[in-house]
């Protein structure tokens, strides 16, 4: 028997800090939609429980034990009881230290692959809460639904969004996230305008031009290529918005159209042959 699941890449509309709390955390605001691209997990059955990765980034992942997917799989495994293994086979498809919760994303989708495979019966809620063990973002991963996130990423309200067309463009840079928040300076504080119904991608394209990500300055002070990427998406025709989604470095246009979007993207491949790019949709 064998099983496969997505691990949606996770996108930050926006993002604004609050202040550094007593447990070293930046409590935060997001908006957070989900792309339907991004890693695949496999499941075969098997007596032990291991790890095979492949795919366009499989050598700059995290290998064994040290790979959320693994930590994921234990965490379940202590959690229910169940004595059963898995031959897990991971194909990373999004860069790694992208800003866009790819280890996060794994480790949510091999809970929930797992809890199928095993049938220990745990719904999505009770895989989010198990999954607060494993990192901040790994709750909202489990769901992969938009939702505003607040908190250091506990507090989870679904959202309503319009589907969005996007490209995600990411220069070749990894970027530590401890990094960019020790350089964060000017915050926004940990609160969004008040928030209206969405009846469509312009409506909500209108209320993130008065929002925005408070990682992009300290990510573009680290990596400068940044600032490019966001103009190579910004002067597109039919580009409505570009920003940069986490703690970076992968920037993302949100596009009118797909048709749009993906001959924005097949330009800037062209132009810059060294970046990664995906044309996508959200969830």
């Amino acid at each position: 028997m064998s099983a496969v699941e997505r691990a949606y890449a996770k996108v930050n509309l926006c993002l604004h800090a609050g202040e550094r709390r007593a447990d070293n955390y930046h409590a935060l605001a997001s908006l957070v939609t989900f792309a339907e691209f991004g890693d695949e997990l496999r499941a075969d059955e098997s007596a032990s429980l291991e790890l095979s990765i492949a795919g366009q980034f499989a050598a700059a992942t995290p290998k064994g034990h040290d790979n959320l997917v693994l930590k994921a799989a234990n965490e379940l495994r202590a959690a229910t009881g169940v004595k059963r293994g898995a031959r897990l086979t991971l194909t990373k498809n999004l860069p790694v230290a992208s800003g866009l919760g790819g280890g996060s994303a794994d480790a949510a989708a091999a809970l929930r692959l797992l809890n199928s495979l095993w049938r220990t019966g745990l719904d999505d809620n009770a895989l989010a809460q198990l999954g607060r063990s494993l990192g901040a973002d790994v709750p909202a991963c489990v769901h992969s639904r938009s939702a505003l996130i607040e908190g250091i990423g506990e507090k989870i309200a679904p959202l309503a969004l319009p589907r969005l067309a996007l490209l995600l463009v990411n220069p070749g840079v990894e970027l530590s996230t401890a990094a960019v928040f020790a350089k964060l300076d000017d915050r926004r504080g940990a609160e969004l305008p008040p928030l209206p119904e969405f009846a469509d991608a312009s409506t909500l394209v209108i209320y993130l031009r008065d929002t925005g990500n408070d990682l992009e300055a300290p990510a573009k002070s680290l990596a400068p290529v940044i600032a490019e990427c966001l103009s190579a998406l910004s002067r597109e025709p039919g580009c409505l918005l570009a920003r940069m989604s986490g703690s970076g470095a992968t920037c993302f246009g949100i596009f009118e159209a797909e048709e749009a979007a993906v001959a924005t993207r097949q330009k800037i491949a062209a132009a810059h042959p060294g970046w990664w790019t995906e044309s996508t949709r959200t969830r």
